[in-house]
């Protein structure tokens, strides 16, 4: 089976002017990432003290259940106030 190789695509020309090889587009909105958060982390070591819980003892499950709740929680609270901080579109 024979391979073909083809040339590389040749650069569009926009209506500003050519563009040029290495040139990269300008991005055309902001992208937002959330901030770092150990809530994650916390639900899930409360699902696992659940989870175990079940095994072992009525006691340790209430105790998962209950820090996985609060975790919860905090994180979506936390995720609606970075939203609504954000500027609205127009």
């Amino acid at each position: 089976m024979a391979v073909e190789e083809t040339a590389p695509a040749e650069p569009q020309a926009t209506e500003e002017g050519a563009l040029h090889e290495d040139e990269v587009p300008r991005a055309t909105e902001e992208i937002h990432l959330p901030e770092p958060s150990y809530l994650p982390v916390v639900l899930a070591f409360g699902i696992t003290i659940a989870l175990v819980g079940i095994v072992l003892t009525f006691v340790m499950c209430i105790i998962g259940g209950i820090i996985a709740v609060v975790a919860l929680y905090k994180w979506i609270r936390s995720a609606r106030e970075e939203m609504s901080e954000l500027p609205l579109e127009q």
